[in-house]
């Protein structure tokens, strides 16, 4: 539905509703004009309805369900179509039919069109707005979301803000049409008691100044703010209630403490620190975490090794003589630790310890809320009390429960750096179990070096989480590379017969055996939750600990960030998150700040690389967010032929008709790296119009990126300008001679 046949059902569709909203903005504007053309305004104003008092009371006598009925109708006109004289003629309902029957009467008609008014700037104006400026209204769109109901009802309480200017400001946010409809009749109720009982008394009222005093107004302002008074003590009893059980320290020894020497942890402590406070970090095992000891660093490593390996190879697509690489295993896995070694200063104990950061080597448990007890490394134990606390205790490696698997033995991404570092060669035959990013990168690159390896997906397709073409392109990538790839393949146990060993998978219901000298499990990762005191304090767990949108736990003080916290399991992520729980751990008694994941990018260190932030194509239909695709083949661009890697391509959504990026992917040589300039153009907002218009260095792989916008533009050409404008220089032409 996203080719020429399904852009053109979408604009039918599109006029269809342009005219639908054509003809009701047309029929509301003669209705208005109707109104005033009528001299209907002058009925509606306090002298207008105290000259017609007596009339209007003479037809109520006559026919009472009648007049009820045209008054009913009338008041929903008047507040539908946002007419001035909504407060008038509450006062001639409280004149009429009482303070009872008037309040009933008014309280429902006002409600009622109140929201015919917001239905109707719902239906004509929210799609506009938001496409124009969905980005910066995204923070009030999350507010309402969150707090709709509770803004309405102050806002309904206060008289001084225009009610018709509510109704039509509330239908461009996402607030439910039954809380609209429900919030406003609680909230207006007030109000409308006071301008019916006024109305009941209107022989002596002088002009609308009477009814709304300066007293009157601060009570109502204050009654508005008892709303979010009431929200504000109900959190407050909550934490009462939370800490209940728990004695708090009369002192402490720390303003905060920090459990997990990785990304999240080292960036929280680092923040602390730099702000002054008093820091302790608590890491049991090595510091730097995953991404420095068996992530990132040593992954990269080996793959700039395989890499080069396989460019020796293929040397002869550059115009030199390839060659079989000649290397020594241990060498190559020596130099992963050499650079290990070369970047572990980064994050040493002594590099925080300068800093200003305490680091114990130990594990810690949390006794309390305010109390955590560290099991030193070197023995004995210390116990802190501490303002607030940062859980970022990481992740480990999943293992699958197969049958067998203990007996045969496996590696994961944690064991494989030291086991592969007592290797004279790489093993002769691997098993991967895994298609995702960490078990693809190093399939690829232990196949580069000499390994048979097997790649095993339970999955239709490896990278399951990116479009269909991009992996279909990285299978193509692993196999070219000698990679084996059995996508839908289920493990369901590893055997040993012999000295052989195997693993036994299943396909369209037939078995086989797949033998093998190591298995490597690459199938996702798992929080660390236990062992902590997590359980004891019931902070709740559901696969990573449950946090609200500033990393706060149940208890207020106690945060978590990183893999233990999720949804994403990246580096940079961890320590985005690291951010927003120092600061609000420090000064979320002043003021806390929402994590803010709207533009996470990410990348798989294939080769080709895969890089993606934002929405992709599969996203995008699942969500059902509309949008258009724009597409650059790197195989055009000057820089990547004359690198000999013409291949690839830049993929950019974008809200249709519009330059706003929703998301990218890259496939491509340093695709990681070219991400970076649509990361920055997202988060500030920037659009393809402006990476068009910035200049790219000659040659570079970063004009892959102006010439993705430059498709953009040139699809979204003014067709008829174009035209216009061709006529006119060819009529310079023949004028001039």
């Amino acid at each position: 539905m996203h080719g020429r046949q399904g852009q053109q059902l979408r604009r039918g569709v599109a006029a269809v509703i342009d005219a639908r909203k054509g003809v009701l903005l047309a029929a509301a504007a003669l209705l208005i004009v109707a109104f005033f053309a009528f001299d209907l305004h002058r009925l509606l104003t306090f002298e207008g309805l105290k000259a017609s008092a007596g009339q209007f009371m003479a037809w109520r006598l006559q026919a009472p369900v009648a007049v009820g009925a045209a008054f009913f109708a009338l008041y929903v006109l008047v507040t539908a179509l946002s007419l001035p004289g909504a407060a008038i003629m509450t006062l001639a309902a409280g004149a009429l039919f009482g303070l009872l029957g008037g309040t009933v009467l008014v309280s429902f008609a006002s409600s009622i069109g109140a929201t015919l008014a917001f239905l109707v700037s719902r239906y004509l104006l929210r799609d506009a707005v938001q496409r124009r400026f969905g980005a910066r209204l995204q923070p009030i769109n999350d507010g309402v979301a969150s707090e709709g109901a509770f803004y309405l009802f102050t806002l309904r309480l206060v008289p001084i803000f225009p009610f018709f200017l509510i109704n039509l400001l509330m239908g461009l946010t996402p607030i439910p049409i039954r809380t609209f409809y429900w919030v406003s009749q609680l909230g207006m109720l007030a109000g409308t008691l006071v301008y019916v009982n006024a109305g009941t008394q209107l022989a002596r009222i002088e002009g609308l100044s009477e009814i709304l005093s300066p007293g009157l107004l601060l009570s109502f302002a204050l009654l508005g703010i008892f709303p979010l008074l009431a929200r504000r003590g109900s959190a407050w009893l909550r934490r009462r209630r939370v800490y209940a059980r728990w004695q708090r320290p009369r002192r402490y020894d720390r303003s905060l403490v920090v459990i997990g020497g990785g990304a999240a942890g080292l960036v929280t402590a680092y923040i602390a620190a730099a702000v002054k406070a008093r820091v302790t970090l608590v890491e049991g095992h090595r510091m730097g975490g995953d991404c420095l000891n068996y992530g990132c660093v040593p992954s990269k490593a080996l793959i700039g090794s395989a890499r080069l390996a396989e460019r020796m190879r293929h040397a002869g697509r550059l115009g030199l003589k390839p060659l079989e690489p000649a290397f020594s295993f241990r060498e190559v896995m020596a130099r992963v630790h050499r650079v290990i070694a070369a970047i572990e200063p980064h994050d040493s104990t002594e590099r925080y310890t300068r800093l200003g950061v305490e680091v114990l080597h130990g594990h810690a448990r949390l006794l309390d809320p305010w109390t955590v007890e560290v099991a030193l490394a070197d023995g004995g134990s210390r116990r802190l009390t501490t303002r607030s606390i940062v859980i970022a205790t990481g992740a480990r490696p999943s293992v699958p429960p197969l049958p067998g698997i203990e007996e045969t033995g496996y590696l994961t991404s944690e064991t494989l750096w030291d086991r592969f570092a007592t290797l004279d060669a790489p093993p002769r035959r691997l098993v991967i179990l895994g298609g995702g990013s960490i078990g693809s990168e190093l399939a690829q690159a232990l196949a580069r070096l000499g390994s048979q390896v097997t790649q095993v997906e339970m999955e239709p397709r490896v990278l399951l989480r990116e479009d269909e073409e991009v992996s279909v392109l990285a299978r193509q990538a692993l196999e070219a590379s000698g990679v084996t790839v059995l996508a839908e393949h289920k493990a369901l146990r590893c055997e040993r017969d012999g000295d052989g060993k195997y693993l036994v998978v299943e396909h369209e219901g037939r078995s086989r055996r797949l033998p093998f000298d190591e298995l490597l499990c690459a199938v996702g990762r798992e929080p660390r939750l236990t062992g902590y005191g997590l359980e004891e304090l019931g902070i709740p767990t559901r696969r990573t600990v449950v946090t609200n949108q500033y990393l706060e736990t149940v208890y207020p003080n106690i945060f978590a960030a990183g893999d233990v916290a999720g949804p994403y399991q990246f580096t940079h992520a961890a320590a985005h998150q690291a951010w927003y729980a120092a600061v609000n751990a420090l000064f979320g008694f002043a003021r806390r700040f929402k994590v803010d994941y709207r533009v996470i990018p990410w990348a798989t260190f294939i080769d080709p690389e895969i890089a993606r932030v934002g929405l992709n194509e599969r996203d995008a239909r699942s969500q059902g967010i509309p949008y258009e695709v724009t597409r650059y083949g790197i195989d055009d661009l000057d820089r990547a032929i004359a690198d000999g890697a013409a291949h690839g391509f830049v993929k950019v959504l974008t809200v249709p008709g519009k330059d706003r990026i929703l998301g990218v992917t890259i496939v491509g040589e340093h695709a990681a790296e070219l991400l970076a300039e649509f990361v920055l153009a997202m988060r500030w907002g920037l659009g393809l119009n402006r990476i068009l218009a910035t200049i790219h260095t000659y040659p570079t792989w970063a004009e892959a990126n102006k010439y993705a916008a430059g498709e953009w533009k040139r699809a979204h050409a003014p067709r008829r300008v174009l035209l216009w404008l061709g006529w006119f220089h060819r009529w310079r032409l023949g004028g001039r001679g």
